[in-house]
């Protein structure tokens, strides 16, 4: 009797472990007894299936039930797949979202997550023994797989994460626009890296289509037994720059007054929580701390014709443009008088270095939020959630007048704004450095 008791004891305490109550802000994917809540489908792009009548997705979507059924299961509230067949698939579409799960593989696993129908965070069997070093392996779990080669970002994780096999591992996932941040067991794997559409693969990175608004999550079967528990999803609001649901960034500017800046402040003003370059005057401020890598975020608005650009590792004189490691233009390029101007000036271009793409600007007087991602000599601009430039400085052979760009050199430097005469307005500014 006694050792009964024990034994249904530890199961319900491992039920309870595996049934844990969803965290403040979160609702549960898994209800822990059924598959009630999901379909099947494999790595197949979203648009096709979310193209079919409603017939015709209805029958597919009854045939993935019998599919799935076959290959997951349930036992003591973990979600069970023998490795093979459909991967489970979320009814519901997703846009930005945060996603917690718990896994635990068996020896040669190697299974994913697809966010919004795109693969893929990476799961391995990351043991030598697992026979799969080879393929990347032996960096561990969490990377974007799919991201591209080596070097591609976010394809291989910052450090090796996973837990011993047979242990439940657990991940914390942001996505918001096409940016992923991956937490593994507490410890950071990938750092706001663009989810790069897979579905476009054979398309220029920096031309192809942006991923979709929303899809599915998928989890992944690829040949070896895996477990899933504790699956909680919370949706974020469409937003890349929301302060609220962000993770180490600091804010540099108070909106009170330029504490913590330096360089010509008389030519700027703050005012209602927003700092503006006064109409007719100009230069570059800048933070007093220096930054190496980084990601910046930040809304601003524009006046009709208004230029001003965000200085990048700006060395405390000299023009930000030249001398810097570039200045990134911020700038109505849909105004007349710049109608005749060279493509490497528009917004968001590294000044005269790098063409942006045209087209995600927000009519003049309204807030655009805008991130810049600083990796080494790499640089990507987001522009409303939209990739506008993704291009590595260093590959860049000429500069304007056929110079070589002299801040190319530069590790370090301040982040600041490049004024020119126009009342550009600036507001939520907060930088995170990366490591």
């Amino acid at each position: 009797m006694k050792t009964f008791c024990l034994l249904l004891i530890s199961f319900v305490a491992a039920l309870s472990t595996s049934l844990a109550k969803p965290p403040s802000g979160f609702v549960s994917l898994f209800n822990g007894e059924n598959l009630d809540g999901w379909w099947g489908a494999k790595t197949e792009d979203p648009d096709q299936w979310m193209s079919l009548s409603t017939d015709e997705f209805q029958k597919k979507w009854e045939a993935s039930q019998i599919d799935i059924h076959k290959h997951w299961s349930v036992e003591n509230g973990e979600l069970v797949n023998d490795g093979k067949g459909l991967f489970l698939t979320t009814n519901k579409n997703y846009g930005d979202f945060e996603l917690l799960l718990e896994y635990k593989t068996v020896a040669g696993a190697d299974s994913g997550i697809y966010l919004r129908g795109v693969p893929q965070i990476q799961i391995w069997d990351s043991t030598k023994e697992g026979g799969k070093w080879k393929l990347g392996a032996d960096k561990g779990s969490g990377g974007l797989w799919n991201n591209g080669p080596k070097g591609a970002p976010g394809r291989d994780p910052l450090v090796k994460a996973d837990k011993p096999l047979g242990e439940w591992n657990k991940f914390h996932i942001t996505m918001r626009g096409n940016l992923v941040t991956v937490i593994l067991n507490e410890k950071l794997v990938v750092d706001e890296a663009p989810l790069i559409n897979y579905w476009d693969r054979k398309t220029p990175i920096d031309k192809r289509k942006p991923l979709r608004d929303k899809g599915p999550i998928q989890l992944q079967t690829h040949g070896g037994e895996i477990r899933w528990r504790n699956i909680y999803v919370k949706e974020l609001a469409a937003s890349c720059c929301d302060p609220g649901d962000e993770v180490g960034y600091v804010s540099i500017f108070n909106g009170k007054n330029l504490d913590g800046w330096k360089g010509p402040l008389s030519n700027y003003e703050v005012k209602d929580g927003v700092l503006s370059c006064l109409k007719g005057k100009g230069g570059t401020i800048y933070t007093e701390r220096k930054f190496k890598d980084f990601s910046v975020k930040l809304e601003f608005k524009l006046p009709a014709g208004g230029n001003n650009g965000l200085a990048i590792r700006y060395p405390g004189k000299g023009n930000a443009a030249y001398h810097g490691m570039c200045e990134l233009q911020v700038l109505d390029n849909t105004h007349p008088r710049y109608a005749k101007l060279d493509p490497r000036q528009f917004h968001g271009s590294a000044y005269g270095i790098v063409a942006a793409k045209k087209g995600f600007l927000k009519k003049v007087g309204e807030w655009n939020e805008q991130e810049v991602i600083v990796r080494g000599s790499t640089i990507t601009v987001f522009l409303n959630d939209e990739i506008i430039l993704d291009a590595d400085l260093s590959k860049v052979k000429t500069f304007m007048a056929d110079k070589q760009h002299p801040g190319l050199s530069l590790k370090e430097g301040h982040f600041g704004f490049a004024g020119h005469n126009d009342p550009v307005a600036f507001r939520n500014i907060r930088i995170k450095e990366l490591h």
